[in-house]
């Protein structure tokens, strides 16, 4: 059996009380592990211990190096180097022979690899996974890189000439090697430890984001920069935000442009729906096939700003498409949703997603197949190997043309194959899903079902966020009321980091604000107030909490990554409270945090999406809309008013009360049934009744202009 097709349920049936301590010898101590990152390599030959005290003791005992390797599960790369060198039984003897080799991953301890990748980066200026270092027995690090080859080609070294060299050095010139560790260490203890100095809010930051998106997007291909392109929607819902604020319709316009490209490239799953993770080309054509649940929960977000922005139905659909994805292939049966996909199948990256036009005939018929090929690319050169991957290869108007079809007939033609491919893909060998329950992750699709939810009428989104939700505060909070990282057939002894908490209060936010039940927003406030206590220092947070491991730095993550900075979530949620609850034990937090980190944010403005997003609503102007009512259900058509426009700093509140009749004005109160009152900027206008006068009170918000200057 390949690497690659190792099977992590078959290890699952393992019983551990008939192995050795040491894993006996088909496998190694992974194999206690409930990481299935973790559990990819309980075969190999490498003598692989988990973090702990136990190889680090280890490796002081022998006066060896630690030899550390980081990864996660659906890494395509990771699983490349795991097959060339972690099974190739020479690695394995250097490594055992030289190293206490120690395998961490990223997903189950973030605050491991954000503080290596630190070092990675400082080294090498750039870092990825797999994530390669050496260290002192102390933790130090003194070499870094990312993959590397069992032996070196192309010009670049590869890992048994590094081992053999570093065992060398070891052994006759280690002070060189220790001076090194130790004055990195140094370094990245005061980055970690270093404040930006505090600056006055301002409208500044924003302008700057807005000057560097002009000036690195890509009008062809939409995205910005070059190649490889990650989709990174966060910085999305802040262009649509800036082109409300600064009166700049061309922020709208990349952000859409953006979205159009990445819905129609190969990066998004033309078959089966699904963000992939990025695209190796600037078009956005051939993706990095792995897809992860955070991907998918940011990029509804945006599409649905997008969709609340310009009323266009495309954007609905992205919304409605992606949610598809979620609950159909992410869900897991406890009602929470793994962490994602990988990026190989049968061991080969994206062979799940790939067509021949023999293919297609076989399946469609020649008319139907031809439709779809010309459409969607598929042709006999193909882009990987001779096969295709499936992108829309023209706007929908311009195909219609083409084809001299009706662009209604045109897109139900070719809906109807793409469910046949969808069901016939089902019988292909399925990359493998990686079902860590992640609280962070399941924080942000909380997030984005309940949000799209509400605003799209689909009340089945927003039930499944709130089972979610129920499933998170049910099964990972330990008897101390502490937070657990993950769940995996039972609740990880990991202690949660900032971003679980962070992404759990925000997620109970949006579920209050569909949902408007006491519960959620009680809960909300407590984990962000838990968020403080926890990770807060001196007002500014750090990943992981006072009670958690030492390591040698305690890291802080400023910027956003693939997923928003969970200090950038809390500032913005802390905000939010302060309007909703009037509590200004939250207003005074968050304005303390953004304080903070706006310092960094000037200098590299669009590397703080999120945290500029919670600059807009700090500016404000901020609004707050009542309605009053016996029931949730009678406010719905006024709901769907609010919901239906891009509203980014409004909050919204339901004050419940009795007596009152849902089809006309109650005859002894003379109430209508539902009122709603709108305050924007600490005034109040007067009560409205009908969907009709909320719109024209909420229309004049979207239209006035709301920069300050």
């Amino acid at each position: 059996m390949s690497q690659r097709d190792f099977d992590i349920s078959t290890l699952d049936r393992i019983d551990r009380t008939d192995l050795p301590a040491d894993g006996g010898e088909a496998f190694n101590r992974l194999i206690f592990s409930d990481s299935p990152y973790l559990r990819q390599h309980a075969s190999n030959p490498v003598d692989w211990y988990p973090w702990s005290a136990e190889a680090f003791a280890k490796a002081a005992a022998e006066d060896k190096p630690v030899f550390l390797s980081i990864g996660y599960s659906t890494c395509h790369w990771c699983h490349v180097m795991a097959a060339e060198s972690f099974a190739n039984q020479a690695v394995a003897e250097l490594l055992n022979a030289g190293f206490v080799a120690i395998k961490v991953d990223r997903e189950e301890r973030p605050d491991i690899d954000n503080l290596y990748m630190n070092a990675c980066q400082l080294m090498t200026g750039s870092g990825g996974w797999p994530l390669t270092l050496l260290l002192t027995p102390d933790q130090q690090p003194f070499f870094a890189a990312t993959y590397l080859p069992p032996r070196g080609r192309s010009g670049r070294f590869g890992l048994s000439e590094l081992l053999q060299r570093v065992d060398s050095l070891w052994r006759g010139q280690r002070d060189e090697l220790l001076r090194s560790g130790a004055e990195l260490t140094r370094t990245l203890q005061a980055l970690d430890s270093s404040p930006a100095a505090e600056i006055t809010p301002s409208e500044q930051p924003l302008r700057r984001a807005l000057n560097d998106y002009r000036q690195t997007f890509d009008p062809q291909a939409g995205g910005f920069g070059t190649a490889p392109k990650f989709p990174t929607p966060h910085n999305l819902s802040l262009l649509l935000r800036l082109s409300q604020r600064l009166a700049a319709p061309d922020a709208g316009r990349m952000a859409c442009a953006t979205l159009d490209a990445i819905r129609a490239g190969g990066v998004y799953d033309q078959v089966g729906f699904g963000l992939h993770r990025y695209a190796v080309d600037a078009g956005w054509r051939i993706p990095h096939f792995e897809k992860m649940l955070y991907d998918q929960a940011l990029f509804m977000l945006a599409a649905l700003d997008a969709w609340q922005t310009t009323g266009d139905p495309d954007y609905a659909a992205m919304v409605s498409d992606t949610a598809d994805y979620l609950l159909r292939d992410l869900l897991t049966d406890q009602g929470a949703f793994s962490a994602g996909e990988d990026a190989d199948s049968a061991g080969e990256e994206g062979s799940f997603y790939l067509w021949t036009p023999a293919e297609l005939h076989n399946l469609l018929g020649r008319p139907q197949a031809e439709l779809f090929g010309h459409c969607y690319g598929i042709d006999n050169a193909g882009q990987l190997a001779g096969k295709s991957v499936p992108r829309q290869m023209a706007p929908w108007a311009e195909l219609a043309a083409q084809t001299g079809l009706e662009l209604a007939t045109l897109r139900a033609h070719l809906d109807s194959a793409r469910q046949t491919l969808h069901s016939a893909r089902l019988d292909r060998p399925r990359p493998a899903r990686d079902d860590k329950v992640i609280v962070a992750w399941n924080g942000l699709a909380i997030t984005a079902l309940a949000r799209c939810g509400v605003a799209l009428a689909r009340r089945d989104w927003i039930e499944t966020a709130a089972g979610a939700a129920r499933f998170l505060q049910d099964k990972l909070v330990d008897r101390n009321g502490r937070l657990r990282r993950y769940f995996r057939r039972t609740a990880t002894d990991i202690p949660g980091f900032v971003d679980d908490y962070a992404a759990l209060a925000w997620g109970l936010f949006e579920l209050h604000q569909a949902d408007f039940r006491d519960e959620d927003l009680a809960a909300s406030c407590h984990w962000a107030e838990q968020t403080l206590l926890l990770f807060g220092e001196a007002g500014d947070l750090y990943d992981s909490g006072h009670d958690s491991e030492a390591l040698i730095s305690r890291s802080r993550t400023l910027v956003d990554g693939a997923v928003p900075s969970a200090g950038a979530v809390l500032t913005g949620l802390l905000l939010r409270l302060a309007d909703l609850t009037g509590e200004q034990r939250f207003a005074a937090a968050g304005q303390t945090l953004l304080a903070k980190r706006l310092g960094h944010a000037e200098r590299q403005p669009t590397a703080h999406a999120q945290l500029l997003l919670a600059l807009d609503h700090h500016l404000g102007p901020s609004q707050q809309l009542t309605m009053r009512t016996a029931t949730r259900e009678r406010a719905e058509p006024l709901l769907a008013t609010v919901y239906q426009r891009f509203l980014p700093r409004l909050v919204v509140r339901i004050e419940h009360r009795a007596g009152t009749d849902p089809r006309r004005e109650d005859a002894r109160t003379g109430q209508p049934a539902v009122t709603a009152s709108l305050c924007a900027d600490r005034v109040c206008l007067p009560e409205v009744t009908t969907p009709r006068d909320l719109a024209t009170l909420l229309d004049r918000l979207t239209m006035s202009p709301v920069s300050s200057s």
